[in-house]
């Protein structure tokens, strides 16, 4: 049965309208093109996109850092790169300069991350308005996380605030995450002048660490997949035993990736699925759990972003000595272990999780400064700053979070160095003027008769335990 020549003609004007349509696909923080559901589903049935990057410091209460600005320039190169130099970047206001592309091109349909953080909400929720005054069709996908924090609630219908329930009882007894899209088979771009370049952004400005970094990370997709593969081949299955001693670079690495959607959460779970299961195995993907975890906490309690997720630390008597802060941000505390960490963050952008932890127990239970601070810092300092996983991290050290170590937990900076960097290799590294030191003495350089370059510590670490203990004591 043959076409009615009226029903060819509504067919060619489908076609014709079809080819018309354009969609501005906003990229955010998945700044990849595999496994991009935004970008995929965008690029179906060859319809025109319009490839879009804002950099918009007016619609959050966090701006990036400097180390995070860096990764975000490299990573919006590749990506361009990757878009055959169609990528359009912008600076300033999200909302108005969208209405200034829908006005200016035929945009008929939006692409956008779902968001999960309070402030990308309430920029989500304006661009809602926007496109509906502008009838504009707007499609989200959810590209960050394996699991949506609104569909993980305890039998009561509440949130947890836990890991081990949320994540075993939440996360593992819920649906699977959404299987891997791949890349898209083509894309067809619209034509239009570039209107703001990659270095117009200004990400660089004022970072004087940037050349070193460039000799020690290569930021790219496929930098990041071939990381990712390097550790399911060569370091997982040993994982467990060996990702809390430093000096052995065990640990993957991939956070930086990670944060900035280099790589896929989704096809990282998969890959590692089709490996045969181990407890390493086990191990990584409940530490990518964490990183579901931070993003649920902020997503249910968006004040744990500023605010003791605990009120009683509400009136913790903090020290806050700047001297001693001073002290922590540029290594020089006399304690050994933290002292590499803190340089191993300044020099590399990085810090080993088991230093992270080390480091961050010592400013606010030995010194007695505010979490709120050493997040800052890390901040500022990291490439992997992400917005969740930094603060929940930071309360959960601190002892005022969900899920909390205790406040009593308090790392003896001494005892780590021994037990988790045994041949003091690691700290040898970043710590220089201790290497003529013998090894009974690393960690505890005060207690030999020599003059060295090297602070005495700043703070004595028995009183300082002690001290601490006393003022949680008093909100208990």
């Amino acid at each position: 049965m043959g076409y009615s020549s009226t029903c060819f003609i509504q067919i060619l004007k489908y076609l014709r309208n079809l080819n018309s349509m354009t969609s501005l696909v906003l990229f955010k923080n998945n700044l990849r093109i595999n496994d991009n559901d935004i970008l995929f589903d965008a690029c179906k049935d060859n319809k025109k996109i319009l490839p879009v990057y804002i950099l918009d410091e007016k619609n959050t209460d966090k701006p990036l850092g400097s180390s995070s600005k860096y990764w975000l320039h490299k990573s919006l190169e590749s990506l361009n790169n990757k878009l055959n130099n169609n990528l359009q970047v912008f600076k300033g206001d999200t909302i108005k300069i969208i209405s200034s592309l829908l006005d200016l091109y035929s945009i008929n349909q939006i692409y956008c991350e779902e968001p999960f953080l309070s402030m990308d909400i309430t920029l989500f929720d304006k661009l809602q308005n926007l496109c509906s005054l502008k009838n504009i069709d707007l499609n989200t996908r959810n590209c960050t996380l394996l699991w949506k924090p609104y569909h993980i609630l305890k039998s009561d219908d509440t949130p947890y605030k836990v890991f081990t329930p949320f994540y075993r009882r939440g996360c593992l007894t819920s649906t699977l995450p959404q299987k891997p899209v791949g890349s898209p088979s083509s894309i067809n771009y619209y034509s239009c002048s570039n209107n703001t370049s990659i270095d117009q952004l200004e990400l660089l400005d004022n970072f004087p660490w940037h050349e070193k970094f460039d000799n020690i990370w290569k930021i790219d997709e496929e930098s990041a997949m071939y990381i990712f593969k390097d550790f399911i081949d060569t370091k997982i299955n040993d994982y467990k035993l060996e990702r809390d001693f430093p000096a052995l670079n065990k640990n993957s690495k991939l956070s930086p990736y990670i944060r900035f959607g280099l790589i896929s959460i989704n096809r990282m779970w998969y890959e590692l699925d089709k490996l045969i299961p181990n407890k390493s195995i086990d191990h990584f993907k409940s530490e990518l759990g964490w990183r579901e975890f931070s993003y649920y906490l902020l997503y249910h309690f968006p004040h744990l972003q500023y605010e003791n997720m605990q009120a009683k630390f509400n009136n913790f008597e903090w020290e806050n000595s700047n001297k001693h802060f001073e002290a922590w941000k540029k290594g020089c505390t006399g304690y050994p272990i933290v002292d590499a960490g803190m340089r191993e963050l300044w020099q590399t952008g990085f810090i080993h999780n088991r230093t992270r932890m080390v480091v961050a127990s010592f400013l606010v239970k030995n010194l007695l400064i505010d979490w709120r601070l050493g997040e800052k810092w890390f901040w500022d300092c990291l490439v992997d700053a992400d917005y969740a996983s930094n603060v929940a991290s930071w309360q959960w050290v601190a002892g005022t979070g969900a899920d909390a170590a205790p406040y009593f937990r308090i790392f003896n900076p001494i005892l780590q160095g021994k037990k988790f960097d045994t041949d003091g290799k690691y700290i040898r590294h970043y710590v220089p003027e201790l290497n003529s030191l013998p090894e009974k003495y690393l960690n505890e350089p005060w207690e030999i008769d020599h003059k060295l370059p090297y602070p005495k510590p700043i703070i004595d670490y028995s009183y300082s335990r002690q001290r601490a203990l006393e003022k949680y004591e008093r909100i208990k």
